[in-house]
């Protein structure tokens, strides 16, 4: 049974695990170990992630299959300047651990944002997803993501090209 809850201040470390663990299993075949090791260290340390719970507008969604953590969402009451509007919220991450993936994890955790979205009242949803990792695309678009905009990415010290990819949530 998955259970999709919001987590907890205290649940910092487990999300700085999850977030290790399924960043690597799924960019570390793409970047050098310098470049990912130094990434990791400064965007999914404890510090930083107990930092990122203590700010306004931040939730992170958990998503568990029995006693099993299988993934999280990270939402961000923030908009883009290219939005034209303030009322959006950004999906900043959307990980499922390898184990779980398939599985309808992901799925689960996008309409949880969606919905989340929806009931503070957002016109946009929105995200960033590397431009060649075109299984996430392809799972966006399916919810009706669309491309809108680029921007880069640091990832240790390599730029790389991130889609910003939105969902109007206003339209009937």
């Amino acid at each position: 049974m998955v259970q999709i809850r919001l987590a907890e201040a205290g649940e910092a470390e487990l999300i700085a695990e999850i977030s290790r663990e399924t960043f690597y299993d799924t960019f570390a075949v793409h970047n050098t170990v310098a470049d990912m090791d130094k990434f990791m260290a400064e965007q999914f340390s404890t510090a930083q992630l107990v930092e990122e719970f203590s700010q306004p507008g931040h939730s992170f969604f958990l998503a568990w299959v029995d006693d099993l953590p299988a993934g999280y969402i990270f939402l961000k009451n923030k908009s883009h300047q290219t939005l034209g509007s303030p009322s959006a919220m950004e999906i900043s991450r959307l990980y499922v651990r390898k184990a779980f993936i398939g599985k309808g994890i992901g799925k689960l955790l996008m309409q949880k944002a969606i919905a989340f979205a929806e009931q503070e009242q957002k016109e946009w949803i929105w995200l960033g997803v590397w431009e060649h990792n075109q299984t996430a695309i392809d799972f966006y678009t399916a919810f009706g993501y669309e491309k809108f905009a680029e921007h880069e990415f640091i990832l240790g010290d390599d730029v790389q090209l991130d889609w910003l990819m939105k969902k109007n949530l206003t339209r009937v």
